[in-house]
Parts: structure tokens; C-alpha cells; sequence
């Protein structure tokens, strides 16, 4: 609503005066835009334009049921003004006044009624209320981002949580699905993929900042102070050949894409799951060399009431000269041994048992070690070794065959029988199988003259039958002076966390593939990723302690269970009435709202009469006289 006004001539004062009135824009039938009046104000030339601004507002928020709690003491002599035009709107009845104890009697035609709409609200409202819980909205209003700039960001991030796709069909789903744009108030009809695109970009100049500025705000909110870091890298590969990226590089992939070039994402963690630091680095980049960079980082990009906290890794990035680093920036590690120690003794004979979150025994004891500043303790794990023994009789059964095939070559008319191309075909076998190749002797006869392989042999060497007694066993290093075997084993545990976060982010927000051609809209993408990643914890932490531990698949799902429905119907005078309501929320979706302590609702109800247009009226009475 906002004040229109006209010139009339003042009876009072018989001058040419502006005439006020509160008015309203809605489309009609034919989706122009019209106007009309709500209620006449009059002559008021007396009130400023601070004023008129003050009153509209005002009112728009007691129609709506939003009565604030303080008033501006400022504007003290206009409440008694406002609350007159707020009575004299509710008796005119042309307004929807729902949230009154009221009424809203029309006479309607039933046979008029029709759905004409339903779109996606739960996920959206749920995502919605954690950004505004997390203040990214005041965090971009501080960068000097335009009131549409947040909406369409908020859009974004949201829809990449509820709905994680390309820029091209996340503008379809917004337009054709989702309610996403009737809780964000960004105009609909705005969204095109291009805004997608630009809006990411811009939320990757802030990257650095924003994720400091969550990583303390998730702090204070839920009182969390961090004393372990999870420190992991992933990759995700590119469709198409990216030829010329810097950033996309061929490298050791996690998914076994050795045809696809790659980008290496490294992030830090915290035990509760949400993010520290986060870089993206070329995908040739090896694992153990990231951390120097992290680690210059991580104490910026932290809480400042952070103190010495320990970083828990895995042994791809324990390399020596890393755990020195690490220890050199003032921290504690826990990590895997990256190798296996060929003599050791263990300080107690009976080792400490403990058990997995599958109820499965673990067997842990100390080893004497000659560094003073690390402990070392041996695991070994029944399951594991399980593991070990069935993916070694594997990997032997077909190594085995493999060279079986080579050797009766030798008597085959057709065989191979080269010694240059034989000792290619193991050369590659045991690149194929390096776990089993190195326990295996392989001998060779050739034929000097020929150059011709006559017999083959092998055998296994008795460094197979001493790995097989430590199948199931590795070893944990850590420079923790609290280093207890329980305490080692419940805080090495935790770096399942980070797992699961990598996990949430390939699967859920769909980080993989990556379809972005030029560098900058790579980092973009995986940077909006990482922002609906901010989402997805701060709803699955809240629910974690009030014991509902759904995935996020399943919350969403969940709540894509409500819908904001517009129905439409004719009353007797053959106005079009439009209601937008809000289905009411499921069992299951009101205990999530109930545990976040959420609104289950953005609104009950909006209603807009839309007047029988001029044409039709005039074809109507047309049609009277026609027939009369």
C-alpha cells in the first residue's frame, strides 16, 4: 500500500490542495496492473513525506497482524491518526483482515472454485529461517548489498540446499515448483539463469569473510568452542576438457575418473560438522601438500577464542615434515601412521578393548617409540582384518590368473613369447596390483639368441605369510599429553565427521560433477555448495540433540510435504477471489519445527479480490441487451 495523491480544491480553505488516499496495486484477470483505493486520508498537506512513510507502514504491518512491540517515540503523535484509518480500512471490508477474530463471510459461486497452484514451501521455509538464525542477511547488508541483491542471494543459497542443480534448471524449478520467491520477496519474474550466475559470483568476492564470520556466529549461537580441527581434501571432476583452466588439472581421482580433469577442495571441520576454512586447489595438487597453506589460515579464519586445538587428519597428509608444521604453528595432531613400523615393542602385554559405533571389538596398546614429543599405538581390528583377507584373496586370485595366462602362452602357437613384451605385461600388472606384485618372485627363462621366454615360475615370498599375522592392524600417532588409549580412540573417531561432510556435499548438494568452463565459475560453484552446506548443519546440529538424526535427503523430504496453494473462486458479483494459503505441516514436519524451534508457518493466509474487469463488464451488459 502507499499514499496517491490528487489536487482538489480545500471547502476549508477554498485553495487547490492535495488530496490523499491509501491506495493498493493487483492484476486483474488479464494481468494488468490496476489500482484501488483502500481508504480516502484527504487533506493532509500538513503531514511530511517521513510522516506518510511512517503511517503506511504502520498500517501495512497491523493488517498484516505484525503489531510491534515499540513504537517510535518520535512519531507518538501519529498513533492515534493511524489506529482511526485502520479502523475506518476494517469496516470497509476491502481488505483481508484474517488474523482478526472476525469473519470473512463472501457469497460464493462453488461450482468457480479451482486450485490453480501448488508450489514447494517446507524445505524453503525451513532454509529460510536458519539463514535469517545465522544473520547472513545482516552480514550482506553490511557489505552494502542492495535490499533485491540479498533476496536473490538468499534465493540462491536456499535453492541450492532444497534443490541442488544447475543455474539453468534452478530457474526453472523456481518458476515452475517453488515458493521460494513468495517467502524472499524477490520478483519471479526476474530469475533467469544469468542472475544465477552473476549472484553466485558476487557471493564468492565475500567467500573469506562470510566464512569467518559463520564460523563465529555458529560459535556463539551454540555455545561451541573448538578444541579439535578435521582436516580432509576431496575431488571432483569436470565434464568436458576445460583445455584451457588452470584449476582443472589431471590428477588422482576419488571416484576413479581418470579420464576427467580434476579440482581438489580442502576444508576444515569442527567435531559438530561446521566449516573453519575451505580452499579449492588444482586437482594435480597432492594431498600432503595442502596443509602448509591451511594451517597459515586456520587461525584467522577461526574464532578468536580459540586456543591450542588439535587437528585430527588421515595418513594421505601425515607426512612427517606436515606433523612438524603442525606442531611448529602451536597444535596438537592425531593422525594415521602413514607406515608401518617393522619392529615394536608394546609397553603393556594386554591391550585396551574397545568398540566402534557397530559394536565391534578393537584391541588398542601403546608401542615404545624414540620420539618424546608423539605416542604411538597399535589397532587392530578383527573386521578390518576380515576386510584385508577377503580384498587380498581377491586381488591374488586374479594376479595369479593373470600371470597363469602369460605362462601357457608360452606353449601356444599364437602366445606371447617376447621377454620385452612379457616383462611389459607384468610391468603393468604389478602397477595394476602393487599390495600383492611386491610378495611375489617372479623368475624368467629366455633363450639368449631368440630373445624368447621359454619357462615362467613364481613364488610366493615369506613376507605375504608375515602380513597376513597384521592384517587388521595400523597404527595412531598423536602428540596429545593426554594420551590415554580411550581418549586416543574416542577422539580418532571423530574424524567420521568430516566424512560425513564430505559425503553431504558430493551426494546432497551435488558438487560433482562440475559443468562451469572458466575457472571463476568453478570456485563460485563449489563456493555456493559450500554456503547451502551452512544450511544443511545448522538443521541436522539442532536436530542431533533433540535425537533426530535424519540425513538430509530425508529432511527435505519431509518437508516438501506442505505446499502453498492459490486457489481462486467467483463470488456472486462475479469478483475473482484469490486465496494463497499455506497447507498445514505433517506429524513428522511439526516435531522438526517444534525442534528447531521454527514458525511452521511464513503466513496463514493472503487474499486479494480482483474486480470483474471493465471488458467483461461491458460485454456483459452487452449480452443483457442483446438478448433482452
Amino acid at each position: 500500500m502507499y499514499f496517491k495523491s490528487t489536487f482538489r480544491r480545500n471547502p476549508e480553505t477554498g485553495k487547490m490542495e492535495s488530496y490523499y488516499r491509501l491506495v493498493e496495486s493487483f492484476r486483474d484477470q488479464n494481468d494488468i496492473v490496476r489500482n484501488r483505493t483502500i481508504v480516502t486520508a484527504g487533506f493532509i498537506d500538513y503531514l511530511s513525506a517521513e510522516e506518510l512513510n511512517y503511517i503506511q507502514k504502520k498500517l501495512t504491518e497491523k493488517l498484516n497482524g505484525k503489531n510491534s512491540l515499540f513504537e517510535d517515540d518520535l512519531q507518538e503523535h501519529l498513533w492515534e491518526y493511524i489506529d482511526e484509518l485502520y479502523f475506518k480500512i476494517l469496516k470497509s471490508n476491502k481488505i483481508d483482515n484474517s488474523h482478526s477474530s472476525k469473519k470473512d463471510m463472501h457469497n460464493v459461486d462453488l461450482n468457480s472454485l479451482k486450485h490453480t497452484e501448488a508450489r514447494e514451501l517446507g524445505g524453503e521455509w525451513m532454509s529460510l529461517q536458519t539463514l535469517k538464525q545465522l544473520k547472513i542477511d545482516q552480514f550482506l547488508l553490511d557489505k552494502k548489498w542492495s535490499e533485491e541483491q540479498i533476496q536473490l542471494a538468499l534465493t540462491q543459497i536456499i535453492s541450492r540446499a532444497v534443490y541442488p542443480a544447475s543455474e539453468n534448471r534452478t530457474s526453472k524449478w523456481i518458476k515452475e515448483n517453488s515458493a521460494i520467491c513468495e517467502l524472499t520477496a524477490y520478483p519471479i519474474k526476474k530469475i533467469t539463469k544469468d542472475k544465477l550466475y552473476q549472484s553466485a559470483l558476487n557471493l564468492y568476492q565475500v567467500k573469506d569473510e562470510m566464512e569467518k564470520y559463520l564460523s563465529q556466529k555458529t560459535n556463539e549461537l551454540f555455545d561451541i568452542e573448538d578444541k579439535f580441527y578435521l582436516y580432509d581434501l576431496t575431488n571432483t571432476y569436470f565434464e568436458g576438457q576445460k583445455k584451457n583452466s588452470d584449476l582443472a588439472q589431471y590428477g588422482r581421482s576419488k571416484e576413479k575418473r581418470t579420464d576427467a580433469k580434476l579440482v581438489v577442495l580442502a576444508a576444515v571441520v569442527n567435531l559438530e560438522g561446521f566449516l573453519k576454512y575451505s580452499n579449492i586447489y588444482q586437482g594435480n595438487m597432492a594431498d600432503c601438500k595442502t596443509l602448509s597453506d591451511m594451517i597459515d589460515s586456520l587461525r584467522e579464519a577461526t574464532s578468536e577464542t580459540t586456543k591450542k586445538a588439535l587437528i585430527i587428519m588421515d595418513a594421505g597428509i601425515a607426512t612427517d615434515e606436515n606433523l612438524k608444521l603442525v606442531t611448529e604453528k602451536g597444535y596438537d595432531y592425531l593422525c594415521v601412521s602413514r607406515t608401518k613400523p617393522k619392529k615394536y615393542t608394546l609397553k603393556n602385554e594386554i591391550p585396551t578393548i574397545v568398540y566402534d559405533k557397530k559394536n565391534q571389538k578393537i584391541e588398542l596398546n601403546e608401542i615404545e617409540d624414540k620420539e618424546q614429543n608423539q605416542c604411538v599405538f597399535k589397532v587392530k581390528s578383527d573386521m578390518k582384518a576380515m576386510k584385508e583377507r577377503s580384498m587380498n584373496r581377491k586381488f591374488k586370485t586374479l594376479y595369479e590368473d593373470t600371470l597363469t595366462k602369460l605362462a601357457n602362452g608360452l606353449a601356444k602357437k599364437s602366445g606371447i613369447k617376447k621377454q620385452e613384451i612379457i616383462n611389459q605385461k607384468i610391468g603393468r600388472l604389478q602397477q595394476k596390483y602393487p599390495s600383492i606384485a611386491k610378495h611375489y618372485q617372479i623368475d624368467l627363462l629366455a633363450d639368449q639368441k631368440t630373445g624368447k621366454v621359454i619357462s615362467m615360475k613364481w613364488e610366493v615370498k615369506e613376507s605375504q605369510v608375515n602380513q597376513e599375522k597384521e592384517q587388521g592392524v595400523y597404527f595412531i600417532k598423536t602428540s596429545l599429553k593426554e594420551r590415554d588409549e580411550q581418549t586416543v580412540w574416542r577422539i580418532y573417531n571423530c574424524i567420521r565427521e568430516i566424512e560425513s561432510t564430505f559425503r553431504t556435499l558430493k551426494t546432497d548438494l551435488d558438487l560433482r560433477p562440475i559443468y562451469h568452463q572458466n575457472d571463476e565459475s568453478t570456485m563460485a560453484h563449489l563456493n555456493l555448495g559450500l554456503l547451502a552446506y551452512w544450511i544443511v548443519n545448522t538443521i541436522r546440529y539442532q536436530l542431533k540433540v533433540k535425537k533426530i538424526n535424519h540425513d538430509w535427503q530425508e529432511i527435505i523430504r519431509i518437508a516438501n510435504t506442505q505446499k502453498l496453494v492459490t486457489t481462486e473462486i467467483k463470488d456472486v458479483l462475479e469478483n475473482t477471489i484469490e486465496i494463497k494459503k499455506c497447507s498445514e505441516p505433517s506429524q513428522k514436519l511439526r516435531e522438526i519445527y517444534l525442534a528447531l524451534n521454527y514458525k511452521k508457518q511464513p503466513f496463514t493466509k493472503k487474499k486479494f479480490v480482483v474486480p470483474k474487469s471493465e471488458l467483461l463488464k461491458q460485454e456483459s451488459r452487452f449480452q443483457q441487451w442483446f438478448t433482452g
